[in-house]
C-alpha cells in the first residue's frame, strides 16, 4: 500500500481520501484551514492531519485542487517536495471552455513539472474522471479507468499500485506530454455534460475487444 498526502478539501480530495484508506492506504489531509482539514479527517475515520507549509509525509503527494491552486501549491513548497511523487489531477480549462490557460505547446502537468525539485516526479492521474464516479468506486458495475502520464516509469508504476488499491484501473498513455491530450480529454468531458448528455453521471473507459 501507499502513504498518500492529499492537499487540498474539495469533493475530489475527499473522495479520493476515503477511497484510498478503504485501499489500505496511509493518508494525510493537508488544507489551509485547519478546523476543515480536522473536519474531514474526523468524518472519513482514519486520516491524518497535515498542516499546510509543512512537508508532505506522504510519498505520493496529490494536488487535489484546479490548476491555479495547484501551481501556487507547488511553488509554495518547493524544496519540501523532494523526492516526492507529485499527482496532478487538475484540468487547466479556459473560463469560457473554449480552450486552455496553459501555452498552446504545454499542459498543467507540464507547467507543475517545471516548478518542482529536480529529483521529483509529476504523474498526471485522475483528471478524467469526476469526483462522484471516484467516490462511487465503480462506474455501473464496471470498474473505473484513471488514464495516467509521466516520464518516470516507476513513479507511474508506484501511481498504478495505488490506482489499483482504489478499484480502479490504470491505463499509461506515455510520457507526461500526453497530459496535454488528458486534459483535452478532461474538456471533451465538458462538452459532453454541457450539450449531449447533461449531466456528469458518466466515466469514459476503455473496452477491450479481445
Amino acid at each position: 500500500m501507499s502513504s498518500i498526502s492529499i492537499v487540498g478539501l474539495g469533493n475530489m480530495a475527499r473522495a479520493l481520501a476515503g477511497r484510498a484508506l478503504a485501499g489500505g492506504n496511509t493518508v494525510e489531509i493537508i488544507g489551509r484551514d485547519q478546523t476543515r482539514v480536522k473536519e474531514m479527517a474526523a468524518a472519513l475515520g482514519g486520516a491524518m492531519v497535515g498542516a499546510a507549509g509543512d512537508v508532505p509525509a506522504g510519498d505520493i503527494v496529490i494536488l487535489a485542487a484546479p490548476y491555479a491552486g495547484a501551481a501556487a501549491v507547488v511553488k509554495e513548497y518547493g524544496e519540501a517536495l523532494r523526492g516526492k511523487i507529485i499527482v496532478d489531477i487538475s484540468n487547466p480549462v479556459a473560463p469560457d471552455l473554449q480552450g486552455f490557460v496553459v501555452p498552446a505547446d504545454s499542459s498543467g502537468a507540464q507547467e507543475i513539472a517545471k516548478a518542482v525539485p529536480g529529483d521529483a516526479h509529476v504523474v498526471k492521474a485522475f483528471n478524467t474522471v469526476f469526483s462522484h464516479v471516484v467516490a462511487a468506486g465503480s462506474a455501473e458495475g464496471r470498474p473505473v479507468d484513471v488514464f495516467i502520464a509521466g516520464d518516470d516509469a516507476q513513479a507511474k508504476a508506484r501511481v498504478s499500485a495505488f490506482v489499483e488499491s482504489l478499484g480502479f484501473r490504470p491505463w499509461d498513455t506515455g510520457d507526461l506530454f500526453m497530459a496535454r491530450a488528458l486534459e483535452n480529454v478532461g474538456l471533451l468531458e465538458l462538452g459532453l455534460m454541457s450539450h449531449s448528455v447533461k449531466h456528469a453521471d458518466f466515466s469514459l473507459s476503455v473496452a477491450l475487444l479481445r
